[in-house]
């Protein structure tokens, strides 16, 4: 597995990190034997990033990291996330950057892992209402403490990049970024790369819509983040495994995963960038990881994008609910 740099001045990774949501249940119920299989594959496999949050299973996936690290320590380059809160009573979600809660959240995840510091911690979600540049002030109070190596954002604009960025480099940006998301195109990629900060893409494979077997919407747990969303409900659902169709042909014809042609997809946008795909599955990482090595030709990112243009999926990435905190900026 060769490296690249989490960002300007940061520690070197491996290309391919592991997205950690799905040890929550995020896209169906799994334990924690089976995780830290994945995990333990992940080693395996020379990864050694890990993208987790507090709010995933409310604390379950950092627990679950914590727990298998406790017996492989210093195996692995790890970021999480905080920010997004939600009322104990209500349920209600909302978002809270101020300094109060951004600290007790960061010990909170620091004991959950079992760690006294984290290379990289985003703000999940911006308050709206907060400047960013008095978040940084508090991020940057934690970095001189220690307590992380370096600060990131996920889901903010490239003029949010750019005023955080003012205050203090920024390690890193994640954004949902894949053949069907391609929002960030727009500018977060770009800036990113002036900057030197890392843009880590999450769900690069399209929350399963690139895997070897098409999800069934009817099959979604409950809990599923798929439930309901746009992409997945009829009659867009349906238009969109039509539009995969000549993909999936071409993957067929070269005898490769559709999941590894996604991950190569992704590598081959930029050097600056780093997906992290989730799985519960060994199997499912040997095929990511395998993306890493797949070196896509011209010939083969033009017959790409022939079979996926920009735009071409059915419905929006959110839904309402889901919107708010992803700041949108075109």
């Amino acid at each position: 597995m060769h490296k690249r740099q989490l960002g300007e001045g940061g520690p070197q990774v491996s290309a391919i990190g592991v997205g950690c949501w799905s040890f929550a249940g995020a896209y169906g119920p799994t334990t924690e034997a089976e995780s830290h299989d994945t995990l333990a594959a992940a080693l395996d496999l020379g990864i050694d990033f890990l993208d987790t949050a507090n709010v995933y299973g409310a604390g379950v996936s950092e627990r679950v990291i914590g727990s298998f690290i406790k017996d492989h320590p210093n195996r692995f380059t790890i970021a999480t996330k905080a920010g997004i809160y939600r009322n104990p009573e209500t349920n209600v979600r909302s978002f809270n950057n101020s300094p109060e809660h951004l600290r007790e959240a960061l010990e909170k995840s620091l004991r959950n892992l079992g760690v006294d510091n984290v290379a990289l911690y985003y703000i999940h979600r911006r308050e709206a209402d907060r400047p960013i540049e008095d978040v940084m002030e508090t991020l940057v109070r934690f970095k001189e403490e220690g307590k992380i190596g370096g600060i990131g954002f996920s889901e903010i604009a490239p003029f949010s990049l750019r005023r955080a960025h003012a205050v203090h480099p920024v390690m890193a940006v994640q954004s949902e970024y894949s053949l069907w998301t391609r929002s960030p195109e727009l500018g977060v990629i770009q800036a990113c790369k002036e900057l030197g900060v890392a843009f880590v893409p999450f769900s690069p494979l399209g929350r399963g819509m690139f895997a070897d077997t098409l999800p069934d919407p009817e099959a979604f747990a409950d809990g599923d983040f798929r439930n309901g969303n746009p992409r997945f409900v009829e009659p867009n659902f349906s238009c969109n495994v039509k539009a995969l169709e000549a993909f999936r042909a071409f993957c067929e014809a070269r005898e490769v995963s559709p999941a590894t042609v996604a991950v190569a997809w992704v590598l081959a946008q930029g050097d600056h960038l780093l997906p992290i795909p989730g799985t519960r599955s060994r199997r499912h990482l040997e095929q990511l990881a395998a993306g890493e090595s797949l070196k896509l030709t011209a010939d083969d990112l033009s017959e790409i994008a022939r079979c996926l243009p920009p735009g071409f999926a059915y419905g929006d990435r959110y839904t309402e609910a889901q919107w708010p905190g992803a700041e949108r900026y075109c």
